[in-house]
């Protein structure tokens, strides 16, 4: 079905910069595959009915494409309306206001527009929709940052460390907290359902875009892997990552111990063990079997040490390819000390 513009329509700095409740009119597998932020679907056809209306147009004509479109909207004109007004009327919307998107700004979100417009709402439509919103988050990662890595081996707080660091100067991007994801074979144990890497990238760009806006100095990133379970850093991002200085933070080994059997061992024996037999080759039968056990017997803090010689192994193999370094030993020390301490470090420049 042609989605040539029906309805007025704005650019993305415009549609980014007024107020109002976000609405992506696609199909839900649309939608999950990838989404402004923050939007909520409120689609005009199912999965099924997208697929029906986009053959009957490649195979018969627009004209019959739109009659199919037209057949499958009016029995949900009433449910429709009724759903824009709710969002409208968000508490925090007091200009009675909605932004609306589709796939290239035509005839869907045309269609949503005019019903809105129906009942007295504004209507703000993103012009070629979210095909021009998703070029805006690829071209983010082109940019250049200042980006300064975390690093530490496995159980220092990095993460911990990043989500309490208050500065004006400094933008801590917590890369494991959008993907849902630690970065290891336990990584998405306890965590909640990962997003695509299209809806991944979305995110990382949108914090990009807060850090530009509020004109911090630095990003502070986890030094990770290209991959965070299913998603995976944007290519030119990661470059930069690889080429930043390292802040290597230093803990004691009880410490990191304490640290990961405080966040593991809440979860299942059975998750954690599968965990475990997902690395067995490269841990090793002999610490495989020590780590089972360990975990059968809750012993968590013996599992632990059985698998930290495999990470701390990779860790170490990982680091020798940086040169750009600062080593701080923040063992024993609270969060709140070891931010004043790393604060206090006289850091290679950017």
């Amino acid at each position: 079905m042609s989605e040539k513009a029906t309805y007025p329509t704005y650019c993305l700095t415009d549609f980014r910069n007024t107020s109002g409740p976000i609405i992506d009119v696609r199909s839900p597998g649309e939608f999950f595959q990838g989404h402004i932020p923050g939007a909520k679907n409120l689609p005009l056809f199912s999965d099924s009915e997208r697929a029906l209306i986009g053959k009957s147009y490649k195979k018969e004509s627009r004209k019959k494409a739109i009659y199919n479109g037209l057949k499958i909207t009016l029995p949900k004109i009433k449910y429709l309306q009724t759903s824009l007004a709710e969002s409208a009327s968000r508490q925090e919307n007091s200009k009675n206001t909605l932004r609306i998107y589709c796939w290239r700004g035509g005839m869907r979100s045309g269609t949503l527009g005019w019903l809105a417009a129906s009942i007295g709402i504004k209507v703000y439509i993103l012009k070629d929709g979210y095909k021009t919103y998703r070029k805006w988050v690829l071209d983010q990662f082109e940019k250049d940052y200042p980006i300064r890595l975390l690093g530490g081996k496995t159980g220092t707080g990095k993460t911990d460390i990043l989500k309490s660091i208050n500065s004006k100067k400094i933008y801590a991007l917590d890369l494991e907290g959008l993907a849902n994801h630690r970065g290891s074979s336990f990584g998405s144990l306890g965590m909640n359902q990962q997003p695509t890497s299209h809806q991944f990238e979305n995110l990382i760009a949108e914090q990009l875009d807060v850090f530009i806006n509020k004109n911090y100095k630095e990003i502070w990133v986890e030094a990770e892997s290209p991959n965070l379970g299913k998603c995976r850093i944007p290519n030119s991002f990661y470059k930069q990552m690889k080429t930043a200085p390292l802040l290597e933070i230093i803990k004691k080994k009880k410490e990191r111990v304490d640290n990961l059997v405080n966040i593991y061992s809440k979860n299942s024996q059975a998750d954690l063990k599968d965990a475990v037999l997902r690395i067995h080759k490269r841990l090793g039968s002999k610490r495989t079997s020590e780590a089972l056990l360990a975990i059968d017997q809750r012993k968590w803090a013996e599992a632990c040490i059985a698998m930290l010689y495999y990470y701390d192994k990779c860790y170490d193999y990982e680091i020798k390819k940086s040169q750009n370094i600062n080593i701080i030993d923040i063992s024993g020390l609270s969060i709140k000390l070891s931010i004043e301490k790393i604060f206090k470090e006289k850091l290679n420049t950017l």
